[in-house]
């Protein structure tokens, strides 16, 4: 279909009021709301995503995109709602105890956006308690935590120690990334997976739930 093509382009072109403007057409020629997420919005973040995977295009452009999906949604996501379209999963996301950096957590909490999540974000400096307050308000199947500095990072064991107490079959998922960690790390903590960056915490959060 020639309009979400259209759709698709714009997103990926981070052009956000030309992306809001084909969505609302879509809309008015009765173009489903899953079809137009699915096949324009959805389809156009994970194009994006695997440009940025592959250094097709860099950071900013994929926050152009991003922004551009954030922006379609918001004239979609009230017609999703009402059509009974669910999320692919809720996710809360946050920058653990201790450390103030969050444009790798925002980026993460973008494309997961892109990628059909609910995101929920506790924000930067978040302790065990503010996230499984947040997993437990939102019914949250999978959890993202983000850390910046060596000594900040040794933070996540408590937080994972504490959902894992909490979850013991392990319904909620943990993933973790920032520029100090490593896979070696994830398996050291128990974590369920590691991104190197937020194309690759998207793809890693939908195998994780599926």
């Amino acid at each position: 279909m020639e309009i979400l093509e259209k759709i698709c382009e714009s997103v990926i072109g981070g052009k956000c009021n030309e992306s809001m403007s084909l969505v609302s057409q879509a809309l008015e020629e009765n173009i489903s709301p899953a079809d137009i997420l699915n096949n324009g919005l959805l389809k156009a973040m994970s194009i994006v995503g695997d440009k940025f995977k592959n250094n097709e295009i860099y950071l900013p452009e994929m926050l152009m995109s991003s922004r551009a999906m954030k922006t379609a949604m918001e004239v979609l996501q009230p017609k999703l709602t009402d059509t009974g379209v669910k999320p692919a999963g809720t996710a809360v996301m946050g920058t653990i105890k201790g450390d103030l950096h969050d444009i790798g957590k925002n980026l993460v909490c973008m494309m997961l956006e892109g990628a059909g999540f609910k995101v929920i974000d506790v924000g930067v400096d978040a302790d065990d308690q503010k996230f499984l307050k947040a997993i437990k308000d939102n019914e949250a199947g999978l959890v993202g935590l983000s850390a910046l500095l060596t000594t900040t990072m040794t933070y996540m064991k408590n937080v994972t120690d504490a959902i894992r107490t909490s979850d013991p079959e392990k319904n909620v998922k943990i993933m973790i990334g920032g520029a100090p960690i490593n896979q070696a790390f994830c398996d050291e903590i128990g974590a369920d997976g590691y991104a190197p960056d937020a194309a690759s915490a998207a793809d890693l959060a939908k195998k994780l739930i599926s």
